[in-house]
């Protein structure tokens, strides 16, 4: 016997409506919870400072980079091959002082990574004085 002669079946179908639902939730999270950072627009720019020079000073070592990477120690070139061979120049420079100050002073468009070679070479030297030189502020 066939009771269901004459009905047709009828599909099932699938409701998208709590599935968009979830998926509207999930996008509104994700936008509410995630940081944009844009580090390629930092503008950095010197430090201005205003400061009494102090009477007695130490013996100072000045370094000075230009934007293109070329070193200057006590305003004599130094052409860069090493951290090892810049530590031997900056004791050179200091003329047997045990603790003078490495100043510094780096151009804007220098690299990070030269400044940090001078700071490991004086730290390889044994000088653990450093300094930055800055600008004034302009008036």
């Amino acid at each position: 016997m066939n009771f269901r002669r004459g009905r047709f079946r009828e599909e099932p179908e699938i409701n998208f409506i709590p599935l968009i639902d979830v998926l509207l939730v999930i996008l509104i999270f994700l936008m509410a919870s995630t940081t944009y950072s844009k580090f390629t627009e930092l503008k950095i720019s010197l430090p201005e400072a205003e400061a009494e020079k102090q009477a007695q000073r130490p013996k100072e070592v000045y370094v000075r980079i230009d934007d293109k990477g070329r070193f200057e120690i006590n305003k004599r070139a130094f052409a860069f091959t090493g951290v090892g061979p810049l530590a031997l120049a900056l004791k050179d420079a200091a003329s047997g002082a045990t603790d003078p100050v490495i100043i510094i002073n780096a151009d804007a468009s220098a690299k990070h990574q030269d400044v940090v070679h001078v700071m490991e070479a004086a730290r390889v030297a044994n000088f653990p004085n450093i300094t930055f030189q800055a600008q004034a502020p302009s008036k």
